[in-house]
């Protein structure tokens, strides 16, 4: 049985732009101007138009994973929770040694997704990849917000009070993301 919050997806808010832009600004003066390579938007967030849980997913760009270990009392001093247990299998999957995971709440709701990954790597370039497609393609954004109202739906609660993801939810809009980013690889070539 699961437990916790609804799936709450959200129509676009033109004023996720603007979100992106304040807490990077508010990162880049709390960890210094050269932590980052990049600090990119990504996720349905950053796709004009696009219905999306309203949860701004940044991805700090970093030149090696070895560069995050200052940063992590730097980040949790701006609110930041650092999740070092999504680095590691866990039951409901695969973990991601490859990435760095914090999260930040406000007025009791989950507001930012901070994933700090090395720059150019296969994370990096496929966010990148499916944001950018996504963007340049209304009809593919409007045909995944379609997915994912009916998701929501479906699988209404999150795994666990504590959780990021919902199982079910995550894996079945699965099979449409990896479906557009192997458009726009082709498309690429």
């Amino acid at each position: 049985m699961t437990t916790g919050k609804p799936i709450v997806i959200a129509d676009y808010d033109p004023a996720w732009p603007a979100k992106f832009v304040a807490e990077r600004d508010l990162i880049v003066r709390t960890c210094g101007h050269g932590a980052f390579v990049s600090i990119e938007h990504v996720g349905s967030t950053s796709v004009p138009g696009l219905a999306a849980k309203p949860i701004i997913d940044m991805m700090p760009g970093l030149r090696s994973l070895d560069d995050a270990p200052p940063l992590i009392r730097l980040l949790e001093s701006i609110g930041y929770e650092y999740v070092q247990a999504f680095e590691r299998d866990t039951p409901s999957g695969p973990g991601m040694p490859f990435r760095r995971y914090f999260r930040k709440d406000e007025r009791g709701e989950r507001a930012y997704h901070l994933h700090a990954v090395e720059v150019g790597s296969s994370f990096w370039v496929e966010h990148l990849l499916f944001r950018d497609y996504l963007r340049a393609h209304p009809e593919a954004a409007a045909e995944y917000a379609r997915i994912k109202y009916e998701l929501a739906a479906a699988f209404n609660t999150d795994l666990t009070p504590s959780s990021d993801i919902n199982v079910g939810y995550t894996d079945r809009k699965t099979e449409f993301v990896e479906m557009i980013k192997a458009r726009a690889r082709a498309e690429l070539r």
